[in-house]
Formats: structure tokens, sequence, C-alpha cells
């Protein structure tokens, strides 16, 4: 059956615009892959959450690991977007950084799904984004980024001059990721519910202050 045929079939007069069905299909596999990883998820269900034929997956994507690849690639994306964007203008190197620090917090609370996602891969040994061809050049722009803050806090006197972006980087990533990453088990073998709003405020500001006095001079 024809693409034209398959949307015809699912999609009603005057609401067949193939990216807006990509995009749901991808709204419904970043969803179903984030609850139950690739191997738990199933074609079926994401076409059907998104309202098309999943032929339509194949059409867009090859097959399921198309379809998760791309997940990736715009889970990451989305990502590294969002840090690009932040408005670090005007403000001192130091600064900066704080702002970049705080910021990555709340984007690991605010989408607990790229934290599953990365689970997931882990689990796969990073097969998948082995293969994108768009992820690295828009981590090296990230990284300069980030390099650049580094290098003129150390000019400026404001940050330890040598910082490795990439341990600064990984160390900042892993002080987020694994708390949204346990938090269930965390909570329980502290005693403590690490999810309420206090406890979220608190780690925020431990994470800043921690990350931010390890770059003093």
């Amino acid at each position: 059956m024809s693409e034209r045929a398959i949307a015809a079939q699912d999609i009603p007069a005057g609401k067949r615009d193939p990216e807006a069905r990509q995009r749901r299909l991808l709204q419904a596999a970043t969803e179903e892959f984030a609850a139950r990883g690739l191997e738990g998820a199933r074609v079926d269900e994401i076409a059907r959450q998104a309202g098309v034929n999943k032929q339509l997956v194949y059409h867009y994507f090859g097959n399921k690991d198309g379809l998760y690849l791309e997940v990736l690639e715009q889970a990451y994306q989305r990502m590294i977007l969002a840090k690009m964007s932040l408005n670090l203008k005007g403000l001192a190197p130091y600064q900066e950084l704080e702002k970049l620090v705080a910021f990555t917090y709340d984007y690991y609370r605010g989408h607990r799904e790229f934290v599953s996602l990365l689970n997931d891969e882990n689990v796969h040994r990073a097969r998948h984004i082995r293969q994108s061809r768009t992820l690295l050049p828009k981590y090296v722009e990230m990284m300069e980024m980030l390099g650049s803050v580094l290098r003129r806090g150390g000019e400026d006197g404001s940050l330890r001059p040598g910082i490795d972006p990439v341990q600064f980087y990984i160390t900042l990533s892993g002080m987020c990721y694994f708390y949204f990453g346990n938090m269930h088990t965390l909570s329980v073998i502290f005693d403590r519910d690490l999810s309420t709003e206090e406890a979220l405020a608190i780690r925020r500001q431990h994470v800043i202050d921690t990350v931010m006095n390890s770059v003093r001079p």
C-alpha cells in the first residue's frame, strides 16, 4: 500500500499533514521508549498513541531501531539547543557558568524522559547514537561554548585556570543525572522522599554550590 493510501485511511481530510504525523509519531515513540525501553516498546502501541497506521513507522524510519535512533537524536538535540540558547550576554564568566549549572539541573528535572532514554541507550552500549551523523557536530559546538566560558574565567581570575571542559561536563551531568535516575531507590535507602519540592530545591542549591566551589581559584 502506498504512503498516500495509508495516509488517506488514517488521517481525516484536511489534516493529512506528513510533518504533523511524524511529530505525533516521535512524541508517542519518546513516551513509549522512555517508559518501556527499546526492548519493551511496541510499534503497534506507538502507532496507536499517535493515531496512525503502523506502516507509517516503517515508511518514515525503516524499523523500530531507526525510530529509536531518531528519538535519541532529537532528545539530545533539544538539550543541546536549549543550552546553546541560554541568554548569557552581559554576564561575567563566573555568572555564566553558574547559570549554566542551574539550567542543567533544571533541564534534567523537567525532562525525565531524557534520563530514561540515556539509561536505556547505555544498556545497549550506545550502539544507536554511535550511528548518528548529526550529534557530534552539535556537541562540538556546545563544548566550544563551555570551553570559552571556562577559558575566559581562567583569564579574568574568577575561575580556576586549566579546567578541562569534558571533565567539567561529565561531572555536572553526572550530579544531575544520577539524582533523577536513582531518585526512587535513594528515597527508600535514606527513608526520605527526594521528589518533594523542598527536596528538589535543596538538591538544586547543593549542585550549584558544589560545582561552583570546585571551579573557584
